[in-house]
């Protein structure tokens, strides 16, 4: 049987060689406490046999869906590969050290913004957030920008990936792997 962690590192680094924008960019689709469905494109930070990690305030409609419903699902989709992988699984905060770590590895201007920015909530003028922006730029001159408190990461750990691939006249190949407690199951779908 295919191990599909290793699939998905093949893919993965087809699509860095040959996505001209973003090959980490992912869907991200959570739900609250009634049901209701949210979807936005987040990026891929890290990935390994525990699961696929983002980050985001968590302040933010996401994270609080994810508060209410410890499920989510992810979609990449290579328009140039005509691939896509669907991840379905429960989702875990990350520790405050890796967090620490990535939030380490962010421009200045985005962790800036990370402290500037009330993510989701609205906003009545553009100048707000910039003077806010602006705002946080002096109040961290001369300093390191530690991680914000509201601001971290989310594990999703893979129960379900679907590894879609296009075909001639839609006669797609679609395999899924699917996790017990034995392991991983492969089987096909039909297009």
């Amino acid at each position: 049987m295919t191990d599909p962690l290793a699939l998905f590192d093949e893919w993965y680094a087809e699509a860095r060689a040959s996505e001209i924008n973003d090959p980490n960019a992912m869907a991200l689709a959570t739900s609250d406490a009634t049901g209701r469905l949210g979807l936005r494109m987040v990026l891929l930070k890290g990935h390994g046999s525990d699961g696929f990690v983002f980050y985001t305030n968590q302040e933010s409609r996401k994270a609080a869906d994810l508060a209410a419903n410890r499920q989510a699902a992810l979609l990449f989709h290579w328009k140039t590969l005509r691939r896509q992988i669907r991840i379905e699984g429960p989702v875990s905060t990350v520790s405050d050290a890796e967090a620490d770590a990535y939030f380490a590895t962010r421009s200045r201007d985005s962790r800036l913004g990370a402290w500037a920015s009330d993510q989701s909530r609205p906003l009545d003028a553009r100048a707000t957030f910039e003077a806010r922006f602006e705002a946080m730029k002096a109040r961290f001159e001369g300093t390191d920008v530690p991680r914000p408190p509201h601001w971290s990461g989310y594990r999703v750990a893979p129960e379900r990936i679907e590894f879609w691939q296009d075909r001639a006249h839609r006669l797609h190949e679609r395999r899924l792997f699917t996790r017990d407690d034995e392991g991983w199951r492969e089987g096909l779908l039909f297009p």
